[in-house]
């Protein structure tokens, strides 16, 4: 066995990943160099079909099925800084989701008396606090009902269904970080119960019936739901002094929202909010994606084969780098 000097936590990655999918066990030297060698491969030559080439260290896609981290709070500028898009609907199951979001839309917004131009902490607290009730029953019924799924056909799942938890479990943290700015009456509570059992009872037998069209339909709420956190996150920025909203610029968010989304300790509603519009952008563009997959496809956020071989190109590519240009390689 040979001795690697692993001071890049990308470096270490690749024998890191490769470990725990080998139960704890080592990979040995020959294995390692040929993945390596598979992936420069890989990466420099066009000819090879990359999907017929298993993966030297075993892993291969089995991973999948019980690998998956999605961190929430290491976004970049420019991850904050969402573009606000719209799919158009393709077919006649794409525009009755479309529809459908926007009937529950308009609804939603006469029953509340809900005005971008008159918002306040109140309003915008009780909505979302509501919203994100509802908006973590879609992930969590995916998740089941693709459980269910793999245990009676008794074959993978291709990562999905820990992506689905991921999402839910997203949406739940949103809530219980909004929850601390304002605490909802009995009244509202109850509603959120009867909304909870009626919406999460209809979108449990949809999803039974066509996963796709289910996924389309969030995807159409996610696209809303950007809308209306931009509106927010203007509003905020755009307060003047006199509006309760002014305070949401520098009032620093719940420490739940500091932990995990990772906003320091300094961080601040405003802050809050493009974290979790960020959430919404990403949870809109999988499930257009994942409306688009066929039957079979691997996890598209999250494929372990695939970042294994990144990661190992990286590998290589810090170990060539000149000591003068790798501080680590000195």
């Amino acid at each position: 066995m040979v001795n690697f000097r692993l001071s890049h936590t990308f470096a270490a990655s690749p024998l890191t990943l490769a470990y725990f999918t080998q139960s704890g066990g080592s990979v040995p030297f020959d294995r390692f160099i040929e993945a390596v060698d598979r992936v420069v491969q890989l990466e420099e030559r066009d000819d090879i079909k990359k999907d017929s080439m298993g993966n030297p260290m075993d892993i291969g896609s089995c991973g999948n099925e019980y690998l998956f981290y999605k961190s929430h709070g290491t976004y970049s500028q420019e991850d904050l800084d969402i573009e606000l898009k719209h799919l158009e609907p393709a077919n006649i199951r794409d525009k009755i989701a479309y529809n459908a979001v926007r009937l529950v839309r308009t609804g939603f917004d006469k029953m509340t008396g809900w005005q971008y131009d008159t918002m306040t902490q109140s309003m915008i607290l009780q909505r979302v606090i509501f919203l994100e009730t509802v908006a973590a029953v879609p992930g969590m019924v995916a998740a089941i009902v693709r459980h269910f799924k793999s245990l009676r056909s008794m074959q993978r799942d291709g990562g999905m269904m820990q992506m689905f938890l991921d999402e839910a479990n997203n949406e739940r943290m949103h809530l219980l970080t909004f929850v601390r700015l304002k605490d909802p009456s009995k009244a509202f509570r109850a509603a959120v119960i009867a909304g909870q059992f009626g919406f999460g009872t209809v979108f449990l037998l949809a999803y039974i019936i066509s996963p796709k069209f289910c996924h389309r339909f969030v995807g159409y709420v996610e696209e809303e739901a950007c809308t209306t956190y931009t509106k927010i996150i203007k509003g905020i920025e755009e307060a003047p002094a006199s509006s309760d909203l002014y305070e949401w610029q520098t009032k620093r968010a719940p420490r739940i929202a500091l932990s995990y989304w990772k906003l320091g300790e300094n961080g601040t509603v405003l802050d809050l909010m493009y974290a979790v519009r960020a959430d919404e952008a990403e949870h809109r563009d999988v499930n257009h994606l994942c409306s688009d997959m066929k039957e079979g496809d691997v996890n598209p956020v999250s494929n372990t084969e695939e970042k294994l071989n990144t990661m190992l190109l990286k590998y290589v590519q810090d170990i060539m780098e000149k000591p003068d240009q790798n501080p680590a390689l000195k």
